[in-house]
């Protein structure tokens, strides 16, 4: 389960199992959980986030979806 990013209280990470899935980023902080697709992005599921919070979590995506990419296909390359 690589951690891809830390921002703030979230951490952005996927399972290595996922990479038969399309591209997508799990995000966790405390016992919430949520699941956003990449192309394009788009949230997939949510435990526990409220939708302010889930807009944040799509902005530092957004703002970060050349380096979660690259990660994915890296890992999932390699996998």
């Amino acid at each position: 389960m690589p951690t891809v990013l830390i921002d703030g209280p979230y951490r952005f990470y996927f399972w290595s199992y996922d990479c038969s899935e399309p591209r997508h980023i799990h995000v966790q902080r405390d016992n919430r959980q949520a699941k956003f697709w990449f192309d394009p992005v788009l949230l997939e599921e949510s435990y526990g986030f409220r939708g302010k919070e889930l807009r944040e979590i799509e902005r530092v995506i957004v703002a970060n979806i050349v380096l979660l990419r690259e990660a994915w296909d890296e890992h999932c390359a390699r996998a």
